[in-house]
């Protein structure tokens, strides 16, 4: 076992856009996009806001697994902009795909993501050497993600 330890970085929250850009079936899934209206960060080491803009390019396969494609900016209490992208998986269960393609989701669904954080502030440029795990959940009702995001030591 290699030893390693999660030290809780911040946990934000996100607001989608309504409609969902919903694409249908592709040759790798289902396929939709969603856009992200706005959010904040809140923890012990960044707080802030996600600007509206960035969103999640979904793929959901025939066996019900999202995978996420997400990219979006954060900026910070104090004017940083820290470019964040993650991919990850959401299980919409037993039929997801076919529930997905009748516009039928899970009300919440439990994600899983690997963020990685680029940016070029003095203040910030920490972020760049993480990997990080991030453990959150969907609403689907609310249009709402939210997330604990972890640094991997």
């Amino acid at each position: 076992m290699f030893d390693y330890r999660l030290e809780h970085v911040f946990s934000y929250s996100v607001t989608l856009q309504s409609p969902p850009e919903i694409l249908g079936a592709v040759p790798d899934g289902a396929r939709a996009n969603f856009y992200v209206a706005g959010g904040s960060v809140t923890g012990p080491k960044l707080q802030g806001k996600l600007r509206p803009a960035g969103g999640d390019w979904l793929t959901v396969r025939t066996d019900g697994v999202a995978v996420l494609d997400v990219r979006g900016t954060i900026e910070s209490h104090d004017g940083a902009l820290i470019y964040v992208t993650y991919s990850g998986v959401g299980d919409l269960g037993v039929g997801g795909y076919e529930k997905f393609l009748r516009g039928e989701m899970p009300p919440v669904i439990a994600l899983r993501v690997v963020p990685r954080f680029q940016t070029s502030h003095a203040g910030y440029l920490w972020l760049n050497r993480l990997q990080c795990l991030g453990v959150g959940e969907a609403n689907t009702e609310r249009l709402e993600v939210s997330y604990d995001i972890y640094a991997i030591r």
